[in-house]
């Protein structure tokens, strides 16, 4: 188990990204959240197996219609055990 914290540049909010990002991860059986930073950027922390946070990255390059990524950081590391019980759309 792995924790993948990304922050996520460019038009990602107001587009949608949260909402259509949180049913990729619940899909993808991911815990955590994601949330809009004041930065304008969206950060996005999620737990689970490392091909299931691969395709949850793969996903957010290019994320919903509107959206347009320009990059994405990556932190990756050892999950936490924050038990996350699901994976929320936080404020």
């Amino acid at each position: 188990m792995q924790r993948w914290t990304l922050q996520i540049k460019g038009t990602v909010q107001g587009v949608f990204y949260r909402k259509n990002s949180a049913q990729q991860a619940q899909a993808l059986d991911l815990r955590g959240y994601v949330r809009n930073c004041e930065d304008g950027s969206v950060e996005l922390v999620a737990e689970g197996d490392i091909s299931q946070l691969q395709a949850l990255l793969d996903w957010c390059w290019q994320g919903p219609a509107n959206a347009r990524v320009t990059a994405i950081d990556v932190d990756k590391q050892d999950a936490t055990g924050d038990h996350y019980t699901d994976f929320t759309v936080r404020d």
